[in-house]
């Protein structure tokens, strides 16, 4: 069985629904949108990645808010969000299931690289939009083989590795770096674009540790990259191993410039865990505001964040960036909807989402903007560098902006 939540009609509610269906149709129907629309998600409510189920908690908060308000050019949103566990096959089987039995319109913001790896070929080949997919990894904007597959992340993994790239090579030409980084598509990817950002200054990456994710402590990589002699250290790490990083730099008394990739940032999950006081001075970079930082307590685009959760989505953690998050890839997604008028198509939906126009929302810095054209789809290429102060993050220079080159 898989849990399974329903909004629709303005009103959510959580069913079970059996994992086998009826056998598959040849091809995608297609929905009949004179009345709701209907979008599919795929999110990990179990499994070791749950805690990014936030994301479709959030959305189908949102989506109760707008249909209260009388949904988008008066249709509701039906949002069926099913478990894919975080697993490629079980995400090729619930993708299956909301194109050929619920024929959904699209599914939106499907969580992890593996995942929509796996299902991307089949959404193509089906014509159904995998829109705003929640990744930064680069195969997931190539038009020109995929023109059915969007990612959205407020960390296109390139562009954060190049601002990383290029600042290092600005501020400490001299410098020996040292890397952890996952041993999966989105390590490699994120590792690989720093790389390439280097360019003929490669050589100064003098040590580099790779994991894996099922380990239970990353010590003998830490305390191999600190023998190297490194002075500078990138942590290109997740979550849980990002804190574990942090916390083991400090037990071992290694002071290296130390960046911190946005994914591995954020403060109620990895910086207190790992203490406060051994995350100062961290780089970072991103392009959306944290709600947990005292900064930004008076921001109109948070107070409206905050705000919106207070109302519609209480049980959730106002301080977790990953329910920001899922609230701003909403909003997109409710201005792609929009920008369809009365065309509720599928193939219409990927035309408005590759149209997006220097968008503005309240959550991203000053200076950040959506784009989208039928050859970028790559929807936020600028993050700003900042600095970690013990409580908060001091930006670092002015928005930077990125090109993605496709390989």
């Amino acid at each position: 069985m898989r849990l399974v939540h329903i909004l629709g009609l303005g009103c959510l509610g959580v069913v079970a629904a059996a994992v086998v269906g009826s056998p598959a149709r040849a091809e995608a129907a297609k929905p009949d949108v004179k009345s709701d629309i209907k979008i599919g998600n795929l999110a990990p409510y179990s499994g070791p990645a749950s805690s990014y189920s936030a994301f479709a908690k959030t959305q189908a908060a949102y989506f109760r808010m707008l249909n209260e308000s009388g949904g988008i050019n008066g249709r509701k949103i039906q949002f069926i969000s099913y478990d894919d566990a975080y697993s490629p096959p079980k995400a090729v089987e619930q993708a299956r299931k909301l194109v050929e039995q619920d024929e959904v319109l699209a599914i939106f913001q499907s969580v992890g690289t593996p995942p929509n790896a796996a299902i991307m070929k089949y959404m193509n080949a089906k014509k159904v939009p995998q829109l705003l997919a929640a990744t930064g990894a680069t195969k997931f904007g190539d038009p020109k083989h995929y023109p059915w597959t969007m990612g959205f992340s407020t960390s296109v993994y390139r562009v954060e590795s190049a601002i990383y790239a290029k600042y290092i090579m600005a501020n400490y030409p001299s410098g020996k770096i040292a890397v952890l980084f996952p041993n999966d598509d989105y390590g490699r990817d994120i590792y690989q674009g720093f790389k390439d950002a280097l360019g003929d200054k490669r050589s100064m990456i003098i040590a580099e540790a790779p994991y894996d994710t099922s380990e239970a402590t990353i010590d003998s990589q830490i305390a191999r990259l600190k023998a190297s002699g490194a002075d500078i250290f990138m942590n290109f790490s997740t979550p849980r191993f990002g804190a574990l990083a942090i916390r083991k730099l400090a037990e071992l008394g290694w002071k290296p410039v130390h960046f911190v990739n946005t994914t591995a940032a954020s403060i109620p999950l990895v910086l207190k865990p790992a203490g406060l006081e051994n995350a100062v001075g961290v780089l970072t970079a991103t392009s959306i505001k944290d709600p947990a930082d005292p900064r930004y307590a008076d921001d109109p685009g948070v107070r409206e964040y905050l705000a919106f959760m207070d109302k519609y989505n209480p049980d959730g953690d106002k301080t977790n960036g990953q329910n920001a998050y899922g609230y701003l890839a909403a909003q997109v997604l409710r201005k792609v909807l929009e920008q369809c008028g009365d065309d509720v198509s599928r193939a219409n939906i990927m035309k408005q989402a590759a149209n997006l126009k220097d968008l503005k929302f309240g959550l991203l810095f000053d200076g950040i903007t959506v784009n989208t054209s039928p050859t970028n789809y790559f929807p936020i290429t600028q993050m700003q560098l900042l600095r970690f102060n013990g409580t908060g993050f001091d930006p670092v220079g002015p928005v930077t902006s990125e090109v993605v080159t496709l390989d």
